[in-house]
Order: structure tokens, then sequence, then C-alpha cells
């Protein structure tokens, strides 16, 4: 699962909406109308996210909201840890 989260914030516009959403939930059109780019861009963006599990999707009629998953950067938070902790063996 890490490489798909390292995948999924390899891209700016990923992380900027990562970055906008941090603090709440929001319908996939507000964050479309912040962004230059295209609803559908936008989806397909939000996509990837939900994939990698950094982002919550809840749905309330036709309408998809967006919020973090702070849950879903634990895995990246220990990947990096371990690889700063000297006391770790490697395994290369």
């Amino acid at each position: 699962m890490i490489d798909t989260t390292i995948q999924a914030l390899a891209e700016p516009r990923r992380r900027d909406i990562l970055y906008f959403i941090r603090d709440k939930e929001l319908p996939s059109s507000a964050i479309a109308s912040h962004f230059s780019v295209s609803a559908s861009a936008i989806s397909q963006h939000l996509k990837v996210l939900e994939g990698a599990g950094l982002v919550v999707v809840r749905r309330a009629g036709t309408q998809r909201f967006y919020g973090l998953r702070r849950e879903g950067f634990s895995e990246l938070k220990q990947y990096l840890e371990n690889f700063w902790d000297d006391s770790q063996p490697s395994s290369f």
C-alpha cells in the first residue's frame, strides 16, 4: 500500500487537493471550483486519493463529500520514521 500512497502523492495537484481539504469536508463541486482544471479531472484525482486511502467519501443524495483520512497517512509516516531510524536493520 505504501507504493499506492507514494504514487498518489507524486502528483502535485493531488497534494494541493489534500491541503485544501485537510481541515474540512467539502463536496467535489467545491473542490473543483477552487482549482483551474475541469471537474472531471478533479474527480479522477479524488478517485486516486480515495484508492490510496488518503480521503474518505461521504454520500449525501447525489453529492459526494470528501475529507482527509488521517489514518491513511499512518503507513507513510511509519515508513519515513523507519527510514530515518538507525536502529532498524536495512531490508536490502
